[in-house]
């Protein structure tokens, strides 16, 4: 039996404190359905609360110099790179995501980030350069409110909160409530270093209350959301009351663009891994494959034996690759759009609807052929293991169908000439696209285009998401 961690007090001005409110929120190990951890339901005097002592905190932290802020940020970094081993246990109980991937995943990517906006902190030029008799200096936002989902828990804390503090922001976090855990250990190491009072705060809690008084709060000058289309757009109505800076990081539905000359297996086989990442729980996975009409079923047939290497399962074992989904709503929504897809008469290739495991939320690797535009399947984004393989007619085809959603936040393209390659990823309508299975760049900038967000995260842009723009004319 696992101890069930007690995290019912929130960290405002920093101390943990009682929440006003008494309801508290069940955390539940996806792959067992236990009770592993219990935090506080926040309430809206808690983001009050939180949001003053961000705006008392702001004028002394934002006025420490780029390099006073990194050593924060590196100390911080250094005590997570020390426990990465017990931080990736405690998010593969939280989230699901196997052990053996949330190492260098769920911790690595995210210590990798910290450490990065740690060096921005110490080297951008906050005062860039001059244009005529005008001085242009970039100045931090203010107090930022952090909104944060649950599939990449920390990863997505640290792009929002360490840029924030790079800047010389002062933030107020709600971190997911379905899987918190990992964030109240980065608040515990922040506590540990002695980051000055007010300079973070966290109200855990749901999004209706906490996450919309926080988009809502006069004293939050910027509200960094990263979740489904719809309830950004709900935070963008909220914030817009007080007209405050708005970074949005939303949904997906990416296309995987194989071209006719292409080396098919190698593409479909890592293709198939693009799409299964965290058991398709990722906002920029590569769920549509679109490729030659007449080549159609020989990629569902690739992808199918791909598939058999992704066996689902207890995410402590170095067996699995797949591990459950998160929680019991994620599971009937996934195996929803599984049923979908076989009513509206696409070919299910693979269907891991069954897996025989007798608890934990877990759905199978799934590979659908024969997907057209027109298919559910081929238009909403599912967050799940589910691959659906397109046919197109030619090039300008291809481009069309990829580019044919509400959605831009990713893309792919495969192809035997590079140039070409370079040619159609420029036409992707998508805030990143990988050539031939790129390797994902940490410090690249992540966002998206249409109803996939405004803004970016990560690296300079990341960091420059959190500042204004002055001029001084002199």
């Amino acid at each position: 039996m696992t101890d069930i961690l007690d995290r019912t007090k929130i960290y405002v001005d920093g101390a943990w404190i009682e929440s006003t409110g008494s309801g508290r929120i069940d955390v539940l190990n996806p792959a067992t359905e236990e009770l592993i951890g219990t935090v506080a339901e926040g309430t809206v005097e808690d983001v009050d609360a939180a949001a003053k002592a961000a705006r008392k905190a702001f004028p002394a932290w934002s006025a420490l110099s780029g390099g006073e802020r990194a050593e924060y940020l590196s100390k911080a970094a250094a005590i997570i790179a020390e426990r990465t081993d017990d931080l990736a246990a405690l998010v593969s109980q939280d989230m699901g995501m196997p052990i053996g991937f949330a190492k260098p995943v769920q911790i690595g990517m995210p210590l990798a980030n910290l450490n990065a906006f740690a060096e921005l902190a110490r080297t951008y030029d906050f005062d860039a350069h001059e244009v005529g008799n005008s001085l242009i200096v970039r100045e931090p936002a203010g107090v930022v409110g952090a909104i944060t989902p649950w599939n990449f828990p920390l990863h997505q804390v640290v792009l929002k909160v360490g840029g924030a503090l790079a800047a010389g922001c002062t933030v107020v976090l709600k971190p997911t409530e379905v899987a918190p855990l990992i964030t109240y250990a980065l608040a515990d190491i922040f506590d540990e270093i002695g980051l000055p009072a007010g300079v973070f705060n966290l109200v855990s809690g749901y999004g209706p209350v906490v996450g919309e008084a926080i988009a809502g709060h006069p004293e939050v000058d910027m509200v960094s959301f990263t979740g489904s289309t719809r309830a950004g757009k709900r935070v963008a109505i909220v914030a817009a009351d007080t007209i405050k800076k708005v970074s949005l990081e939303l949904g997906g539905k990416s296309a995987n663009v194989i071209l006719d000359d292409a080396d098919l297996e190698k593409a479909v086989t890592d293709g198939v891994a693009k799409c299964f990442i965290n058991s398709g729980q990722t906002c920029s996975a590569l769920t549509r494959m679109l490729v030659p009409a007449g080549k159609v079923d020989e990629a569902a047939a690739i992808a199918a034996a791909v598939a058999a290497h992704f066996p689902v399962g207890d995410p402590t074992q170095p067996t699995s690759v797949l591990g459950p989904l998160v929680n019991a709503n994620q599971l009937g929504r996934v195996r929803g759009y599984i049923e979908k897809g076989v009513s509206e008469g696409a070919t299910a290739v693979v269907d891991g609807r069954e897996t025989g495991l007798a608890s934990g939320y877990f759905v199978g690797p799934t590979v659908f052929a024969n997907v057209t535009e027109d298919m559910t399947i081929a238009r909403e984004e599912i967050f799940g293991p589910v691959l659906s393989i397109m046919g197109y007619k030619d090039e300008a085809d291809a481009v069309r169908i990829a580019n044919g959603t509400e959605y831009g936040l990713a893309g792919g393209v495969w192809s035997g000439d590079p140039d070409r390659a370079d040619r159609v990823a420029r036409q992707l309508r998508a805030g990143q696209v990988e050539v031939n299975g790129g390797a994902f760049n940490t410090n690249a900038p992540f966002g998206g285009y249409k109803q996939s967000g405004v803004g970016r995260e990560a690296g300079t842009f990341g960091l420059e998401e959190f500042l204004e723009i002055k001029a001084i004319q002199r």
